[in-house]
């Protein structure tokens, strides 16, 4: 059995070496660079005969160039698809190829809800940044801060475009000045196909053809090996075998009833337990993986737009764009940005902890009800200031806890401030403590706008922020959190149903 194994092995390490190798051949070739000094110093081009470049050997299948006189004029164009540039100032808007320039665009919204596009240059020498510049533009072209190019006041569409790279999404166009033959100068446009996802998954599959010549060699190799082992192995093979085909998501194959030798025996209770084992860890890595990107999705949604601002008024006030005058309100700007930031990496770390296997709660015998009146009197005054009336009612008895102070206070700072954040002024905090035969239920209320069917289905899931009326500037984590935490007391937390009365209730219910 060895043997045969071996042999078979041997043998199919040489068939898919050859294979690969003929694949990796044919694949290289589907995607080659383009030469463009080669087409520049070839003696058609250098001799002035244009028709006579082949520009699809040099720059692909659909690739192509056209010539540019000193006046402006098009004198040779090897392909319709190359756009036609009628003026300088347009040309100059075209990247020049292999300069050491790099063109980054970003488009924003003034809070007047105002277009605004902010194009930045960069230029290096020998891998070094030695110049940045930038420009501003309204949403019809025109420059509000800022220059790329001097003298230019205004931008058309069309020069946008090819300034942002959004001209065309099959082809790059580029722009290389030299001199023909009289030592006229001339402009060379470059037309350079981009590997599209199309292309890409055509030639993909093209190669990928190679790989059926495999087929009737692998076959005739397996005809061999089943003949040898046929009259030993068939039919307990066959028997494991229909039983792994008739495998259902987390069920057990039946491979066990295969019989034959002890070996297959053994085989088949191996795969028994691992397509058990397999659909549990499958299951699990689905919704990890589903939980993984919905957080980084999250988290770079939250972060972007104040990191956005920060930059864009960092840049502007680095370049010296902005005003002696406006310089404190454009700080003033970046502070607060930072403060968001601030606010929502910290939830993204107190979140993160209580995630933590070795997150755990430091407990002491604290009496609840005192700790809520002193808990409750340093809030007093945050609530009155934000315009909220607060209610208490919290029976005048000792009820001893086993409580982490610091995380219960943090919990409780969650869901009040939520109350506060989207709520109109006026509205009402209550809060009661109330005994049960077996537990203690506090309970935190308003009567303020309440939360929609689908905010409450994942209030308590991370990055989860409701309606969008209660979102505004929160980064889904605080409930969260808060829910953690009380569960890691040992207690539960829950929204109660307030559709006929209105407002918001969370109810936190401790065991006695």
């Amino acid at each position: 059995m060895a043997r045969y194994y071996l042999a078979f092995t041997a043998v199919l390490i040489l068939v898919f070496g050859g294979a690969y190798l003929l694949w990796n051949t044919y694949y290289e070739t589907l995607f080659r660079s383009p030469d463009v000094e080669g087409m520049l110093n070839s003696p058609a081009f250098m001799e002035g005969h244009y028709q006579d470049v082949n520009a699809v050997k040099y720059l692909g299948t659909s690739g192509g160039f056209s010539i540019i006189g000193e006046d402006g004029r098009t004198l040779y164009s090897s392909a319709s698809s190359i756009p036609v540039i009628r003026s300088r100032d347009t040309l100059l808007c075209i990247p020049e190829y292999n300069a050491d320039t790099y063109l980054a665009s970003v488009s924003l919204r003034t809070t007047d809800g105002e277009q605004r596009l902010i194009i930045t240059q960069e230029t290096y020498s020998d891998s070094e940044l030695i110049r940045t510049t930038a420009v501003m533009l309204d949403g019809g072209g025109h420059v509000l801060e800022g220059e790329l190019h001097p003298g230019k006041k205004s931008y058309t569409q069309e020069e946008i475009r090819y300034l942002t790279g959004t001209w065309s999404d099959e082809f790059s166009l580029a722009r290389h000045a030299t001199k023909d033959k009289n030592g006229s100068v001339i402009t060379v446009l470059l037309l350079i196909p981009y590997y599209s996802e199309a292309y890409f998954q055509n030639a993909t599959a093209a190669a990928g053809r190679i790989w059926l010549l495999v087929i009737p060699v692998y076959l005739f190799i397996v005809l061999v090996f089943i003949t040898m082992l046929n009259h030993r192995f068939r039919l307990p093979l066959e028997r494991l075998n229909h039983a792994i085909v008739r495998l259902e998501p987390g069920q057990k194959a039946a491979a066990t009833e295969c019989g034959g030798p002890k070996e297959i025996q053994e085989i088949g209770r191996s795969f028994d337990e691992m397509a058990y084992r397999l659909a549990k860890s499958e299951a699990a890595t689905r919704k990890l993986e589903q939980e993984r990107l919905k957080m980084l999705t999250d988290i770079s949604h939250d972060l972007k737009t104040p990191l956005t601002v920060i930059s864009g008024y960092t840049n502007a006030i680095l370049d010296g764009k902005v005003p002696q005058n406006e310089l404190p309100q454009y700080m003033k700007t970046i502070s607060s940005k930072v403060d968001l930031l601030t606010n929502l990496i910290n939830n993204f770390y107190e979140y993160s902890k209580t995630e933590h296997p070795d997150f755990r709660l430091e407990r002491t015998d604290t009496d609840l009800c005192e700790f809520l009146r002193e808990y409750l009197a340093g809030k007093y005054d945050e609530i009155d200031l934000a315009g909220f009336t607060l209610h208490v009612n919290i029976p005048e008895t000792v009820i001893i806890c086993q409580t982490d102070i610091f995380q219960l206070s943090r919990a409780l700072d969650n869901i009040l401030n939520n109350s506060i954040k989207h709520n109109r002024l006026g509205t009402i905090i209550d809060i009661a403590l109330m005994e049960h035969p077996d537990s203690l239920i506090l309970r935190i209320a308003d009567n303020g706008e309440g939360i929609s069917e689908s905010g409450r289905k994942d209030l308590f899931t991370p990055f989860a922020v409701g309606d969008q009326s209660r979102s505004k500037g929160g980064s889904g984590l605080g409930l969260a959190i808060t829910k953690k935490i009380i569960n890691a007391h040992g207690w539960s937390i829950r929204l109660a149903d307030t559709r006929n009365a209105g407002g918001t209730a969370f109810e936190i219910k401790i065991p006695k």
